[in-house]
């Protein structure tokens, strides 16, 4: 029983990860009076992937978990670009 709710507390510390990088992009994008996606958001979106894909391979629900691994994998490559942008504008002095 015990170990139960500690995935569930496992599951919902996923789900409320994965919930606040949309809170932060809404923030985000209310203070510049545009659309954006600031980096946290992938930060947030790796975080709360990874901890619901944990809890999924723990549920054995293989829809779920193919559709973090996807997921995780998207958020990665995303912030790999973004890394690479930087590094970019940097050697170039911009």
């Amino acid at each position: 029983m015990e170990n139960d709710v500690w995935w569930l507390v496992i599951g919902f510390a996923g789900q409320g990860l994965f919930m606040m990088r949309f809170v932060i992009q809404w923030i985000q994008s209310e203070r510049q009076r545009r659309s954006v996606v600031p980096v946290a958001f992938w930060y947030f979106s790796v975080l709360g992937g990874l901890t619901l894909l944990v809890y999924s391979i723990h549920r054995r629900d293989p829809v779920f978990i193919a559709g973090q691994l996807l997921g995780v994998f998207i958020y990665l490559r995303n912030l790999y670009l973004i890394k690479m942008e930087r590094t970019t504008a940097r050697a170039s002095g911009d």
